[in-house]
Formats: C-alpha cells, structure tokens, sequence
C-alpha cells in the first residue's frame, strides 16, 4: 500500500520487487485490494496554484436545523459546487467544514454570496484562509509491513 500511495503509476513489475514478490502474486494481491475497496481509484495529483486557484479557505457552515432532512439537503447542494474539493459532517461548534479552491478572493465572496449563503437552512457561516499548507499528505498511514 505504502508504495502504491507513493507511485500509483509503478509498474506491477517494479511494485513486486519493491516489496519482495514475484509479479504475479503481486498484481493478484493488487488485484484483490481494489476489489475489496481497500483501492478506490487512482488519481493524479495536481498543483492548484498551476491552475489558478491558490486561495484555500476552510469554512465551517452551521445550519438552522440538523435534522435528516436538513443533513441531507445542504450535502446534495453543496457536493454540486466545484470550488468545495471537501465536505465533513462534524461534531461541535459547526455542523460542516468545507475546504474550498478559488482563484482569488473575490471569487471567494461570489462562492460565498452566489452559492453557500442561498444553501437553504444555512444559519452561519466561518471562514478562515490558509496562509501556506506546513503538512499535506496523500497517502493514508500504513505501515510498509502490513500491504
């Protein structure tokens, strides 16, 4: 698994000598992973800034009910804007916290006037802009002797 994070695109060949099989226990071992779920996709990884969008802001969203209904009508609106790459249920002070891409902030304030606000049921809105990320990982921690 370690590996596979670090290089979704190694070639099985290359995967198996990493870790000490031969190719075809490897890719069979690779094989049942993703039919378990425990592989979900494989992605590229992409530079927001590259592509114009280097304000990260991380808004936290209450709402005026929480409620199923209420739940699940802010999670079908807010899945449908681009700009949110992450949406959590939490517990505490907020009922969700987003982290949202935009190129600047003043398509930050239209994301939060055009869309977020118009959310029905949103009673409040927090949001806070990441000055520069200090640890960003990817790859979920495994230890290299179990996959």
């Amino acid at each position: 698994m370690a590996e596979l994070q670090s290089d979704g695109r190694i070639t099985n060949h290359d995967l198996a000598a990493r870790v000490g099989l031969s190719p075809s226990p490897c890719l069979r071992r690779v094989r049942q992973l993703e039919e378990a779920g425990v592989i979900s996709n494989y992605v590229g990884l992409v530079d927001p800034a590259a592509l114009g969008l280097p304000v990260t802001a991380f808004v936290r969203v209450r709402l005026d009910g929480q409620d199923d209904r209420h739940l699940a009508a802010f999670e079908e609106e807010v899945a449908r804007f681009p700009e949110v790459m992450e949406c959590y249920l939490m517990t505490g002070e907020s009922d969700y916290q987003l982290r949202v891409l935009v190129a600047s902030l003043a398509a930050f304030e239209d994301f939060l006037r055009q869309k977020l606000t118009r959310i029905a049921g949103v009673s409040q809105v927090v949001s806070s802009f990441a000055l520069r990320p200090v640890v960003y990982r990817t790859a979920i921690p495994v230890d290299k002797t179990d996959a």
